[in-house]
């Protein structure tokens, strides 16, 4: 039983609702796939937040009608379409894709868009060798926690620092006050024998 116009509508609002919500959209050929496995792809793909929908290139071609960030899907609406709509984390979501291509060897990756620009099969690999999500943030963090280590350090030293530098001046000013001591015992020396020989009688 074919579906009814109301139908129709309901699945392009969704359409659009979820690509609305998606920074990358990828088009694979399902044809040969199993309800069960069709069930396994989409398992893969939701820890990262990724909605594989599988309809009709018509109702699609609908949903990005006028729409300049996904009109390039139209490049690749042919055969049997199921597209895979990925929120942020584009990196595992192609990840756990191949996974599962390899484990099916079924399905045919056609292209994707990302950000209105057409991606080939190249381009979607590249973007799979980037960094995941978690491990982004995971290196973030480690940044962070390397950065913060290295502050606690550097305030831990500041009152060993600051005692050192004090005990420097302290020295040197110590160092300066015995010299002119030496200098002003030095002149008195000089003087008092200036005056000793003033005083003596003059040879006859």
């Amino acid at each position: 039983m074919g579906r009814t116009l109301e139908n129709k509508k309901e699945i392009v609002a969704d359409l659009k609702e979820t690509l609305s919500e998606s920074t990358l959209a990828l088009v694979i050929d399902y044809q040969g796939l199993t309800v069960s496995e069709i069930t396994d792809l989409r398992r893969r793909l939701r820890p990262s937040g990724t909605v594989c929908k599988v309809t009709k290139n018509t109702l699609m071609g609908i949903a990005i009608e006028g729409d300049e960030k996904w009109q390039p899907l139209s490049e690749l609406l042919n055969g049997s379409s199921a597209f895979l709509l990925v929120k942020d984390d584009f990196s595992s979501a192609i990840k756990a894709y191949q996974e599962f291509q390899k484990v099916t060897k079924k399905t045919e990756l056609r292209g994707g868009v990302l950000e209105g620009r057409l991606l080939k099969e190249p381009d979607v690999k590249v973007l799979g060798d980037l960094p995941s999500k978690e491990q982004l943030i995971a290196q973030i963090a480690g940044a962070i926690n390397a950065l913060a280590t290295k502050i606690a350090v550097g305030i831990n030293e500041v009152p060993g620092s600051l005692a050192r530098a004090l005990k420097a001046v302290s020295d040197q000013e110590q160092s300066g006050g015995s010299t002119e001591t030496a200098a002003v015992q030095d002149s008195s020396a000089e003087t008092a024998t200036e005056d000793n020989s003033s005083t003596e009688p003059a040879a006859e």
